[in-house]
């Protein structure tokens, strides 16, 4: 287990005396939520299914994802510009604070949409979806009255 992710060894193949039949699976294949080390996603020894992403022979590399097998949070996003909802603030940015709107999709609340506020991680803020970009993958927020 490192920070930029795991090494899985690959069913089959022999245990690695320098990676042979071992995978990888970087941080952001891990999974859709958001998690500060790897070990909060998997533990060592753990079996996991991972998605084959592609390989490269000559440097004897196979990249793997976790996340593949796991439905998209944001095909299951049941809110639409104009919603209002309330949720945790999960981050906080320079430029604004991220508020989870369901259980895996945060959106951002920009800077120039808390009008001078100050929020906290874990504070609960009432917000107004103002855009869902399901293509970017992005959620816009802005504070409800």
């Amino acid at each position: 287990m490192h920070r930029f992710g795991v090494f899985v060894r690959i069913d089959g193949e022999p245990a690695h005396p320098v990676h042979a039949g071992t995978g990888s699976v970087n941080v952001p294949e891990l999974s859709w939520s958001r998690f500060g080390d790897p070990a909060e996603v998997v533990v060592p020894g753990q079996r996991i299914r991972v998605r084959v992403l592609g390989s490269d022979t000559r440097r004897g590399q196979v990249a793997l994802s976790l996340k593949a097998l796991q439905d998209d949070p944001f095909d299951q996003l049941a809110v639409g510009a104009g919603d209002v909802l309330t949720g945790p603030v999960t981050k906080v940015v320079p430029f604004g604070v991220f508020v989870r709107v369901n259980g895996f999709v945060e959106g951002l609340v920009h800077s120039d949409e808390l009008g001078g506020r100050s929020a906290g991680e874990g504070q609960e803020l009432r917000v107004r979806v103002l855009e869902v970009d399901r293509a970017r993958r992005r959620v816009r927020l802005g504070l409800a009255g």
